[in-house]
C-alpha cells in the first residue's frame, strides 16, 4: 500500500507536496520521495524512512518548480530498499515519471515481455517500474516530438489492455503536465480536485481526499475505473475514459483498516463506513447472544475505535478508551519481520488497569490478520485484571492473500487460513470470538445499497479476486515470496550489500 500525490500550480510546489504526503504517511512509511519539474529539469529526492526524516531544509531548496509528484512506500516485497523508493524516472520518451499504488498480476510477463520485445531493461524487482515502462513504450510507439491529451490517453488505454491487478498512479512529463489514472476495475483508490488563486487555479490528484482537504483543495471527483485525467502546465484538465470494460471493485479493506476515517472514496465516507460497521457487529451480537454480559467495550487504537463506539452505543453498554498507545512507534502490522512485530506490541500499547480490573471485556478490533497482535492484547487485558476476555473484529476471518498492492502476509501465516472461528478463538485465547459477517460488511460499506460501487474486492475474505486472473500456481509464488523466511532472507541480503558498499 502506497500514498500518491501530483500537483499542477502556479507557485512552487515542494511544499505542499511535502504536506500532503505527511497526510498520507498512514499509507506507507517504508520510503518517502519527491520530483518537481521546472521548466523541462527535474529535481529529485528520495530515500528509505518517514517523510519527516527523507526531507531536510537543503532538499526542499533544491526541489524547484510548479509541478510535481510525491509518493510514500509501504513495501509489498516486505523489506526496505532505497533503490525502489519512487517515484521512477525513465529517460525515453520525454523523461516520463511516476509514482505508484497497487499491485501487477502479470508483472513477471509483463517484465518478459518488454525485455524480449520492448528492449527495454528492469533495475529494481517493484512492478511499479515495470509499470512506467509499460507506459513509456505505450507513449513511444506514438513516434511524434511532441505530444498531446489525446496521445497521453491513447497510450494508457494500451496500458490497461497490457496490465492487469490494482494500480493508481499519477505520472508526470516534464514542460507538459500530470495525468492520473486508475485500472479498469477502480480497486486501489485516488482522486483529484482544485484550489483557486489569484494566478489561477492549480490541481492535485492524490491517493485519498483527506489530502486535497488539508491543503485547501476540493474535491471535483474519484477518476473512475479506466478513466484518465490530464492536466497541462498551463492548468487545461482533460478526462477521458480509456477502458472498455470498467467496473467499480474498490478494495473493501480500505474501508476496513488502510484509509484515514475523514477520507471519503468513491463519494462514500470511511468514518460513516465504519459506524455501520459497528452498528451490525452489535445487531449479530443481539441475534446471536442475546444474554451477553459484556460490561464494557474497548477498542484497540485507532481504526477500530468508530465501530467500537457505535457498537457500545447500540448494545447500551459502557464504553471505554483501555490502552494508551505510544503514537512514535511504526504499525506492527507495516513492520518486516515477525519478530519485531512481536516484540513491539507492549511498546506501543499499554493497558489501564481500572478499565480492565473484574470486568467483563469485549475488545473491538477493525480486522484480525496473523494473530500475534490480537492474542498480545487479549493477554495484556487478562493482565490488567479483566474478568473474561471477548473479541470481536469489525471485518471477517482474512483467510486469503491480498493480490492487489498490499502486503499482507503469506496465507499460512494468516491465523484463520484453514482455521474455523472456534479454531481462532482457541489460537488467540479468547473466551468468545466475533466476526463480521461478509455481506454486513458489504451492505455497512455500501451504504446500504445507495453508492455507485458495482461491486467490492473482497478476496482476502472469501478469494474472489475481481481481476480474474489469479491461479493457484500464482498464489503459491505469492507464498514463496512472501513468507517470513523469504523476507529474512532479503532482508539480510540487503544489509549484506549494504555493509559492502560501506567498507568498500
Amino acid at each position: 500500500m502506497c500514498g500518491i500525490v501530483g500537483i499542477v500550480g502556479k507557485s512552487p510546489v515542494n511544499q505542499s507536496l511535502y504536506d500532503a504526503l505527511l497526510v498520507l504517511q498512514h499509507r506507507g512509511q517504508d520510503a518517502a520521495g519527491i520530483v518537481t519539474c521546472e521548466g523541462d529539469k527535474l529535481f529529485l529526492r528520495k530515500d528509505t524512512g518517514l517523510a519527516r526524516d527523507v526531507f531536510h531544509t537543503r532538499h526542499m531548496i533544491q526541489l524547484r518548480g510548479n509541478m510535481g509528484l510525491g509518493h510514500v512506500r509501504y513495501p509489498t516485497a516486505g523489506a526496505s530498499c532505497s533503490a525502489e523508493a519512487q517515484p521512477f524516472y525513465v529517460n525515453s520518451p520525454y523523461g516520463i515519471v511516476l509514482a505508484h499504488n497497487g499491485n501487477l498480476t502479470n508483472a513477471e510477463a509483463l517484465k518478459h515481455d518488454l525485455f524480449a520485445e520492448d528492449l527495454r531493461h528492469i533495475n529494481t524487482e517493484s512492478d511499479s517500474e515495470i509499470l512506467l515502462n509499460v507506459l513509456a513504450h505505450e507513449l513511444q510507439l506514438e513516434g511524434k516530438l511532441r505530444i498531446d491529451e489525446e496521445d497521453v490517453f491513447r497510450a494508457i488505454e494500451g496500458v490497461h489492455r497490457r496490465c492487469r491487478g490494482g494500480y493508481a498512479a499519477v505520472a508526470m512529463i516534464p514542460g507538459f503536465g500530470i495525468f492520473g489514472f486508475r485500472d479498469p476495475h477502480g480497486i486501489r483508490p485516488v482522486v483529484y480536485g482544485k484550489r483557486p488563486t489569484p494566478a489561477g487555479d492549480e490541481y492535485m490528484i492524490a491517493s485519498e481526499s483527506v489530502a486535497l482537504d488539508t491543503l485547501g483543495f476540493q474535491l471535483i471527483a474519484d477518476i473512475a475505473p479506466g478513466e484518465a485525467v490530464f492536466i497541462d502546465v498551463k492548468g487545461n484538465l482533460y478526462r477521458r475514459q480509456c477502458a472498455a470494460r470498467p467496473i467499480l471493485s474498490p478494495c473493501i479493506f480500505e474501508f476496513v483498516y488502510f484509509a484515514r476515517p475523514d477520507s471519503f472514496i468513491d463519494n462514500i465516507s470511511v468514518h460513516k463506513a465504519r459506524s455501520r460497521m459497528g452498528r451490525k457487529l452489535a445487531a449479530k451480537i443481539r441475534r446471536e447472544w442475546q444474554d451477553h454480559d459484556i460490561d464494557v467495550v474497548i477498542p484497540i487504537p485507532d481504526t477500530s475505535r468508530t465501530a467500537a463506539l457505535q457498537l457500545a452505543q447500540a448494545l447500551e453498554v459502557n464504553y471505554a478508551e483501555g490502552f494508551i498507545k505510544n503514537r512514535y512507534i511504526g504499525r506492527t502490522f507495516i513492520m518486516p519481520g515477525q519478530q519485531i512485530r512481536k516484540k513491539s506490541v507492549r511498546q506501543k500499547l499499554n493497558a489501564i488497569d481500572l478499565e480492565f480490573r473484574r470486568k467483563n471485556v469485549l475488545l473491538v478490533d477493525d480486522s484480525i490478520v496473523r494473530g500475534t497482535t490480537s492474542q498480545q492484547i487479549i493477554q495484556m487485558a487478562r493482565d490488567a485484571g479483566a474478568h473474561r476476555v471477548y473479541f470481536a473484529s469489525a471485518s471477517p476471518p482474512v483467510r486469503y492473500p491480498n493480490v492487489y498492492g498490499i502486503d499482507m502476509p503469506a496465507a499460512s501465516e494468516l491465523v484463520a487460513h484453514g482455521r474455523g472461528e472456534d479454531q481462532i478463538r482457541e489460537v488467540l485465547a479468547a473466551d468468545r470470538l466475533i466476526f463480521q459477517d461478509l455481506e454486513d460488511l458489504i451492505d455497512a460499506v455500501q451504504k446500504q445499497g445507495k453508492s455507485d460501487v458495482d461491486r467490492f474486492d473482497t478476496s482476502v475474505f472469501d478469494s474472489d479476486y475481481v481481476t480474474g486472473d489469479v491461479t493457484e500456481a500464482y498464489l503459491r509464488r505469492l507464498e514463496a515470496m512472501r513468507n517470513d523466511a523469504a523476507k529474512e532472507a532479503r532482508r539480510n541480503l540487503g544489509e549484506s550489500i549494504i555493509e559492502l558498499h560501506n567498507n568498500a
